[in-house]
């Protein structure tokens, strides 16, 4: 499994400070919110009052046995409970909208700020970890948001009006019971650090589940051709043994706190009946009143009991908002300058290295002080061992990574100073296994950008490929299944051709890009190259260096330096390594 080097850990930010970062996501939703808080008054007012209903009750037209008395308040009490019921659903109505629109806004900064990163951070971050920030941990954090700090708000608030109500009651209940509030926050507090602590361990282990399970079913081939069933097995079970332990500590703290809670409150009720009962045998209180405070006694614990509740659901908010800042912070290396420099419309596509050093790791140099000029419409071949530097000339040349030291310049201007956009639209680039989206054939081959019918038709035939594309199911409406499934590797490679035609690019780079093509298929597309590279400079890596005999330039990489540089007569002349490798290819085949 790939190793996460880039682990973030738990940031050391207080609550609020965590929370100012969202802000900005939540002011989108500021009108639903407002709208929200707006109803809370009259929710909580709903719900203080039917108590006092039912006192008034008891205490008077049940007392004196007033029928009529009894069905008016009986009524009042009907349409405070429709009243309480209604603002309830539409407030969370409400704050599910809003919550859901936040999360999307923040997923979609995500997902675009995750896609700008540099290759470099996804060679040390697992993608199911990434999947898991960009789903449950955005879901989490939009509880906060939604029922979480409104819910907290709709909670203080009622406690509030509860307490001016038992107070306006009796004084003496009414402070027995808030008093026992104290001991209630004391413990809230505890458990929602202790419940913060262990559901960051399940967020991380979740990740890990992610990141075996995507490995797993991506490889699924190799896995099976090797029988690995056995083994991997046992890797996921560790770490679902693993996920369900983290999840059983949060589950210990959050049933431990509504246990607490439970208890609480009913020693609360029981103080209650036990001094409001002697005040009712004393005459000091009428029993409508002490019927009244247990009932204000429950609704006074009820949203405290749901403050603990959603103390864990904003903690768990709290840990992923952690998570999320951290991709956030994660800087995107190659950016688009400031004041971008326009290639010319007449250039031809000339590419130059300029003493080009390159390290993945710090110190750890795979290209050393590499200088070279390729002149517009050359074909050139990148050959060598492997490790010795050829892809990564490819990756620097596209902008997937900048240079350590030097500069890389096509028609004479350095890369660094135009657009992506720009870069890649005059660069064609055909990897060794082309890889699809799902979608239909045409949608490949354009990838979403403007091009006509005839224009995709016509790349099409340039690359030898509308023969095979017309005699699929459909054509070129013909559905791809995920990562292209249900066409052959040589299919996927010859859209590949067909994709970078359409695209007309000055450059041309060739990743070995023929190697999971038949013979058959490949003397089609040798042709089709042919007619391609016509006016165009070229780039590609070979390791079959008989197909590379009849280029203009053969540039032999080791160990990160440029040790030979020429035809194919003359480095076979020259006797070097590029001589020494092909001679060996000749024994061998």
């Amino acid at each position: 499994m790939t190793q996460d080097t880039s682990a973030e850990p738990v940031r050391e930010q207080r609550d609020w400070q965590l929370l100012a970062r969202m802000l900005p996501f939540a002011k989108r939703q500021t009108n639903l919110f407002i709208l929200a808080l707006v109803l809370l008054v009259p929710f909580a007012a709903t719900s203080a009052i039917q108590p006092l209903i039912v006192q008034r009750v008891i205490d008077g037209p049940a007392r004196t046995g007033d029928i009529a008395g009894i069905q008016f308040l009986g009524l009042v009490f009907g349409i405070t409970v429709v009243a309480r019921l209604t603002l309830q659903s539409l407030q969370g109505y409400l704050l599910q909208k809003a919550g859901q629109r936040l999360t999307a806004d923040i997923r979609a900064v995500l997902f675009r700020h995750v896609t700008s990163l540099s290759l470099s951070y996804f060679n040390r971050t697992p993608i199911g970890k990434l999947i898991t920030r960009l789903t449950s941990d955005v879901e989490a954090l939009g509880e906060v948001f939604s029922t979480g700090a409104i819910g907290i708000l709709s909670d203080l608030l009622s406690i509030v009006i509860v307490a001016e109500f038992m107070f306006s009651l009796s004084w003496e209940l009414a402070l027995l019971l808030l008093v026992l509030i104290f001991p209630i926050t004391a413990t809230v507090t505890w458990f929602q650090q202790a419940y913060r602590k262990a559901n960051f361990r399940v967020r991380e282990e979740l990740s890990s589940l992610n990141a075996i399970l995507q490995e797993n079913l991506l490889g699924v081939s190799v896995v099976q051709i090797f029988r690995r069933e056995g083994i991997n097995d046992a890797q996921f079970e560790q770490v679902n043994r693993n996920y369900i332990r983290a999840v059983d500590e949060t589950i210990l703290y959050d049933s431990t706190i509504s246990a607490v809670m439970e208890w609480i409150s009913l020693v609360a009720i029981a103080g209650v009946l036990w001094f409001g009962g002697g005040q009712v045998l004393q005459d000091a209180l009428t029993f409508g009143t002490l019927v009244a405070f247990i009932q204000y006694a429950q609704r006074l614990f009820d949203p405290i009991r749901q403050l603990g509740e959603r103390f864990t659901s904003i903690s768990a908010g709290f840990t992923a908002v952690e998570r999320i800042t951290a991709i956030l912070d994660t800087p995107i290396e190659v950016r688009d300058p400031e004041h971008p420099v326009t290639l010319p419309e007449d250039g031809q596509g000339e590419i130059c290295f300029q003493n080009v050093w390159f390290a993945y790791k710090p110190d750890d140099y795979v290209l050393k002080n590499i200088s070279f000029t390729i002149r517009p419409g050359q074909s050139v071949a990148l050959v060598g061992p492997t490790g010795s530097g050829k892809s990564t000339i490819i990756r620097l040349l596209c902008r997937l990574y900048e240079p350590t030291q030097g500069r890389i310049l096509i028609d004479g201007v350095d890369i660094r100073n135009i657009r992506q956009e720009e870069l890649r639209r005059r660069i064609g680039v055909i990897l060794q296994e082309g890889f699809l989206f799902s979608g239909d054939i045409r949608s490949n081959i354009s990838l979403g950008e403007q091009y006509s019918m005839e224009q995709i038709e016509q790349a099409a035939r340039v690359t030898n490929v509308d023969g095979f594309i017309r005699e699929l199911p459909q054509g070129y409406a013909t559905q791809v299944r995920e990562r292209g499934n249900n066409l052959s590797g040589g299919q996927k490679q010859l859209l590949a051709f067909a994709r970078a035609a359409v695209r007309d690019p000055r450059i041309l780079v060739l990743d070995e890009a023929t190697a999971s093509l038949d013979i058959g298929t490949e003397s089609l597309i040798q042709l089709a190259l042919n007619r391609l590279l016509t006016g165009r400079t070229c780039v590609m890596i070979a390791h079959r260096l008989t197909t590379i005999r009849n280029v203009d330039r053969i540039l032999v990489l080791h160990r990160g330096e440029l040790t030979e540089d020429g035809t194919h007569e003359e480095l076979m002349r020259d006797s070097g390594i590029y001589a020494k490798l092909y001679r060996l290819q000749s024994l061998t085949t």
